[in-house]
């Protein structure tokens, strides 16, 4: 499925009253006041306004998300609650439109599993973060390879696992980008999706405060 299908089918769902998330990386992320937050794929901006509300008037949240549906909505759902210390971007994950060392806190959830080159989402993640900035994303990861007729099923992509790799792998890359202190915080129990088995979790890690031997 390319980006003009995926970004169709979320315009559509971004009127419907369905969850698309599979994890509460916000919960976990612990905005702190003064902070700037950056939430990848942010569908209709609720995460956003919580944190821009945590971070207060010196803070900033932004929300980046690949979905003009989505967008339009996020900016009336802040524009409704009068939260000015936002802004909603349109962005591919492989090359996130902020500047490097912009943010202390990435979140996500059930996002990066539909990037294609998720190494260069997880790259990007480590150049927009600033020394000592950290990261907590809720993803899904596959318990068996996913058939590839699932890859571009519309249903699957919806349902945030057609994209899934398996854990070591996921959190290889997670490594291979730089971070350090990476922590499983939550993890489901494997369930059926398909053919196949897959578990949701969430994860934390975080930028080096100094570059001896960082990326």
């Amino acid at each position: 499925m390319d980006t003009t299908e995926i970004n169709n089918r979320y315009t559509v769902l971004a009127q419907d009253t369905c969850c698309l998330s599979c994890g509460g990386a916000l919960d976990l992320s612990l905005p702190q006041p003064g902070e700037v937050c950056v939430d990848l794929g942010c569908g209709r901006g609720n995460d956003v306004i919580r944190m821009a509300e945590a971070v207060g008037e010196n803070g900033f949240a932004y929300g980046l998300d690949i979905s003009d549906g989505m967008l339009e909505k996020a900016r009336k759902n802040a524009e409704k609650l009068d939260v000015k210390n936002v802004v909603f971007i349109k962005s591919e994950l492989e090359e996130l439109q902020l500047a490097s060392s912009t943010a202390n806190l990435v979140i996500s959830n059930c996002t990066i599993n539909h990037a294609e080159n998720k190494p260069a989402v997880w790259n990007e993640i480590h150049r927009i973060l600033k020394k000592g900035g950290r990261f907590v994303i809720s993803d899904i990861y596959s318990i068996q390879d996913v058939p590839e007729e699932y890859r571009k099923d519309p249903i699957a992509v919806s349902e945030c696992w057609a994209g899934a790799v398996r854990k070591d792998e996921y959190l290889q890359m997670v490594q291979d980008a730089g971070f350090t202190n990476i922590e499983i915080k939550e993890e489901s129990a494997p369930y059926a999706k398909g053919k196949i088995e897959v578990a949701s979790f969430s994860i934390l890690g975080q930028k080096a405060s100094c570059c001896c031997g960082a990326k």
